[in-house]
């Protein structure tokens, strides 16, 4: 039986598993919209821009571990909206899959409406991007974006679809078949890279696994920390993935780097032995300096992709392998291994753990009604659920909350990474909420991130999506300003935002709206947001001279002048 491109496309994403498309609508993928019409299993979420579409198919995507899916129905502009989204996922590793309704195959190159070429648009903030050729070879190319993207490294994906090839009426080959992409067991150490591992942390007396974003990915921080508890090691994890094991287990660090926090950077100072599992070491844990690791420690990196082993820094065994795979290996290998020789290195780390979360929770209980960012996250702490998941944003008060939260079920935090972006927290986490129902996601933006992306309250509220984000409102872009302050003479410009009472504006596209004024009322009005079973904007007054420049490194020619 003959069908539509667009009917071949639908079914094509039914029969890859997907359950949630978000999209804005326009006349170039009209007829894949009308397709999806009759997909019952597919739930359709129309957005109001399409980057804040590709944030959400992001954060789908992290959170349930499968690919999210996100259409631009219209040629031109539409797919230009997509370019910072994707880009975004890209990376971040985020297997996202898009859809660009496109330019119909006869007016290519004749400076028709609406013309850009999106083949070279896509290409670079993409994994890899495609032009479908013929309309019925619309099938294969779906399926073949998903393998793509799903494929380690993960990352996002574009497909552009002229409209003449969705209009068309062919008949499809039956659809390959649905792409599964299993990491573990693709990349098996083999055994006497693992023996000499073994070997070497036999010998080793301050050991530390550092878990980066690959043991997040993999879901495998039961073979991280069985590991762990085996050596006895401290347990440390890249920006970013201070979820990749859960925070609550005793050997859990947090995360370090510029960006981490002093007890866990220090074990990376001191130590003689890291096993470093899925991770790049890159610029967030390291800014490519031995200021944040050990000149002198051996190194084990663990990485699905080649590229990544010993780009920054050399390492005393490099292993292509999931980290789940390898840690189990390397327990094995260890067999009843007596780290009693490290039991002092890990016992004092402990102790200097409890006290700095206990001088945490002390500094953060101020007396003065200003709120400092640290009252807010000791809130968050106290009446969050355990199984609460975050979403961060990029600028100045985000990055203070990346190692105060708690991550207690693995993954727990999404955040932009080393794209930096300021306007994806929130539009994430409606994602990521869609993708877990069962667990109560929590958006922190500033509150000129937020000003960006405001309008998909609509979309929240119009598919009761129940996430609750924070607006930690400080009527400023607040890590731009502290470089004013602090390098250029407090000469601002451009910095101060004004803004609206977002949880009025909250109430007005008809979601719950909550304001903090005073940090006494944080643990109430958080914990009445947290219940109250529906989309919810809390706007907290942040202290406005709470500002932290993270990038001092950058601006040592300003300091050195100064």
């Amino acid at each position: 039986m003959k069908k539509t491109g667009g009917k071949a496309v639908a079914e094509a994403l039914r029969d890859e598993g997907v359950d949630h498309v978000f999209g804005l609508i326009g006349s170039a993928g009209m007829e894949l919209f009308d397709a999806l019409y009759d997909e019952p299993s597919i739930r359709f979420i129309g957005v109001r821009d399409e980057r804040t579409g590709t944030h959400m198919a992001d954060g789908f995507a992290r959170a349930s571990g499968r690919a999210g899916v996100v259409i631009a129905g219209q040629n031109g502009p539409g797919a230009t909206n997509l370019v910072t989204g994707l880009a975004q996922a890209n990376a971040a590793y985020s297997p996202v899959v898009a859809l660009a309704g496109s330019l119909s195959s006869a007016h290519v190159y004749r400076d028709a409406f609406q013309e850009v070429d999106q083949q070279a648009l896509f290409k670079p903030v993409t994994k890899k991007t495609w032009t479908v050729p013929q309309a019925k070879r619309l099938p294969e190319f779906v399926n073949e974006a998903f393998r793509t993207a799903m494929a380690p490294r993960q990352g996002s994906v574009a497909l552009n679809l002229p409209r003449d090839l969705l209009a068309e009426s062919a008949d499809f080959d039956r659809p390959p078949p649905r792409a599964t992409i299993e990491v573990s067991g693709m990349c098996v150490p083999t055994g006497a890279r693992i023996d000499a591992v073994a070997s070497l942390l036999r010998s080793a007396r301050r050991p530390v696994i550092l878990a980066g974003g690959g043991v997040k990915t993999g879901r495998c921080h039961a073979q991280v920390t069985r590991l762990a508890e085996l050596l006895c090691a401290p347990i440390a994890t890249s920006p970013g993935h201070g979820d990749a094991v859960p925070c609550d287990h005793p050997l859990y660090a947090g995360q370090i780097g510029p960006r981490g926090n002093a007890v866990a950077t220090r074990l990376m100072r001191e130590a003689d032995v890291i096993i470093a599992l899925g991770t790049r070491l890159g610029f967030n844990s390291t800014f490519y300096t031995y200021d944040y690791l050990s000149p002198a420690a051996s190194i084990v990196q663990v990485e699905v992709e080649s590229t990544a082993i010993g780009r920054f820094f050399p390492v005393k065994h490099g292993i292509v392998a999931d980290a789940g795979d390898f840690a189990d290996a390397l327990h094995a290998a260890l067999g009843n291994h007596n780290s009693e020789a490290v039991s002092h290195w890990t016992s004092t780390f402990q102790k200097e753990r409890a006290a700095f979360v206990a001088d945490r929770d002390l500094k953060s209980m101020t007396c003065s009604d200003l709120i400092q960012p640290g009252r807010l996250f000791r809130a968050l702490r106290e009446v969050a659920p355990p199984e609460a998941m975050y979403t961060l944003d990029a600028g100045t008060l985000c990055l203070q909350a990346t190692d105060a939260l708690n991550y207690r079920q693995s993954p727990a935090l999404f955040s932009p990474l080393d794209f930096g972006l300021v306007g994806f927290s929130y539009a994430c986490g409606l994602g990521a909420q869609l993708a877990c129902p069962d667990r109560k996601v929590i958006s922190l933006m500033g509150d000129g991130g937020f000003g960006m992306t405001c309008s998909e309250l609509g979309t929240a509220v119009a598919n009761n999506i129940a996430s609750v984000c924070i607006v930690m409102n400080n009527g400023c872009w607040g890590a731009e300003k502290a470089y004013q302050r602090d390098f250029f003479d407090g000469r601002y410009l451009g910095a101060d935002v004004p803004n609206p009472p977002y949880d009025k504006l909250a109430e007005l596209w008809g979601a719950k709206g909550f304001k903090v004024d005073r940090a006494d009322q944080l643990e109430r009005i958080l914990d009445e947001a947290l219940s109250c079973e529906s989309h919810a904007i809390v706007d907290v007054a942040i202290d406005p001279n709470a500002l932290y420049s993270f990038r001092r490194d950058a601006f040592k020619h300003r300091s050195a002048a100064t």
